[in-house]
């Protein structure tokens, strides 16, 4: 049996176990497992320093998913099941799809916004995958796929090849991304046969989890390396999570750990609005001063997208400091640095005159305003 399916074996899965490891009580949270799963690695396990921090937050359950929220009821806030053309694909945007290939994942993280499903039996079937590629032959404005669950990674090697084997056949499909959060978790799985198949469908990116430094240990670091050197552009993505890394301090050192193990730091994910979750979201302001905090005291490499993956499918919307200060002429700007400088940048002449740069700043959503006076 190869190691990391001995992982899974031995992870922690029912609340008789959670109950003797962790001390967690099986009466307190049965009814919330019975619901949503546990799944706690042995490398996640060792991660933990202490009941309530950063890593056992994420992934040990607890009474509150059960309560109600009136922002946080929905299973589905995203809207992903009514942009689904055919079973187990999404497709929002003009020219990319999701795939979701499995139910399951390495953990089950307590703020999933999939908990609707993930979990629960199931995979891509033969049949399913090729009313995918059906679909996705007619379409030929569809360039991008994101293999995504559940968590790709958790298939064998076989299966998950025969998936890119019959993307791969689609002419027009040029990138295939994954998201998984595997190698932090189940860092096992990121075998040398794996990242050889990989290197065979080229281009491939993966988008890995993380949300605390605690995370990246030297396995966690050993196997996105591995990736790396099959070739694979690794990214970042994060979720803003109270308690777990709501701090600028702990995200600074989550982003620079990143880029030392070759991770590009992508996205910072606002919480969605996913039922039993409502106990992690931050204020949106909390996101943005960790933006502020990076930008500038920090490699820009460090720096990722700040997002609001939109309810109700609207798709993702960045979110910035305002550091651009529109001047009431139309010769300059003025622009705010990290240390809060306000500094003039002239503009070149216009060309179509003044009514021009009026309609700029309507399409922009732009409103003028004068200079503010240190």
């Amino acid at each position: 049996m190869d190691q990391w399916r001995k992982d899974i074996r031995d992870s922690i899965n029912d609340v008789e176990t959670l109950e003797r490891v962790l001390g967690v009580p099986a009466n307190e949270v049965r009814d919330i497992v019975d619901r949503y799963p546990v799944r706690i690695t042995p490398a996640v396990l060792k991660m933990i320093k202490e009941k309530g921090d950063p890593i056992w937050k994420q992934v040990v359950p607890t009474s509150q998913e059960g309560e109600s929220d009136s922002a946080c009821h929905s299973g589905d806030p995203l809207h992903e099941e009514k942009d689904s053309p055919v079973p187990n694909l999404v497709h929002r945007y003009p020219d990319r799809v999701l795939l979701f290939v499995t139910n399951q994942c390495p953990i089950y993280c307590r703020f999933c916004t999939r908990k609707r499903f993930v979990g629960s039996p199931g995979m891509l079937t033969p049949d399913e995958l090729s009313q995918v590629v059906n679909y996705l032959s007619a379409r030929t404005e569809v360039r991008d796929i994101i293999l995504s669950g559940g968590d790709p990674l958790m298939v064998a090697d076989v299966l998950l090849e025969r998936i890119l084997g019959a993307l791969r056949a689609i002419s027009h499909i040029e990138i295939i991304r994954f998201g998984t959060r595997v190698p932090g978790t189940l860092p096992s799985r990121i075998t040398d046969a794996f990242c050889a198949m990989i290197k065979r469908y080229h281009p491939i990116y993966m988008n890995l989890h993380f949300n605390h430094p605690d995370e990246i240990t030297p396995e966690v670091a050993l196997a996105c390396n591995k990736l790396a050197d099959a070739g694979v552009p690794l990214g970042s993505q994060t979720v803003l999570l109270a308690g777990v890394n709501d701090d600028p301090t702990v995200m600074k050192r989550l982003m620079q750990k990143l880029l030392a193990i070759r991770v590009k730091p992508y996205y910072i994910y606002q919480a969605d609005l996913v039922a039993g979750t409502h106990h992690f979201r931050t204020r949106v302001e909390t996101g943005l001063k960790i933006i502020t905090a990076l930008r500038g005291h920090t490699s820009g490499m460090a720096v990722p997208h700040y997002v609001i993956d939109a309810p109700g499918g609207g798709g993702k919307v960045a979110l910035l400091p305002r550091d651009v200060l529109w001047s009431i002429s139309d010769k300059e700007v003025f622009v705010k640095n990290y240390e809060d400088k306000i500094i003039s940048y002239p503009q070149p002449d216009l060309q179509g005159g003044a009514a021009s740069w009026a309609e700029d700043l309507q399409a922009l959503s732009v409103i003028a305003q004068p200079f503010l006076e240190d």
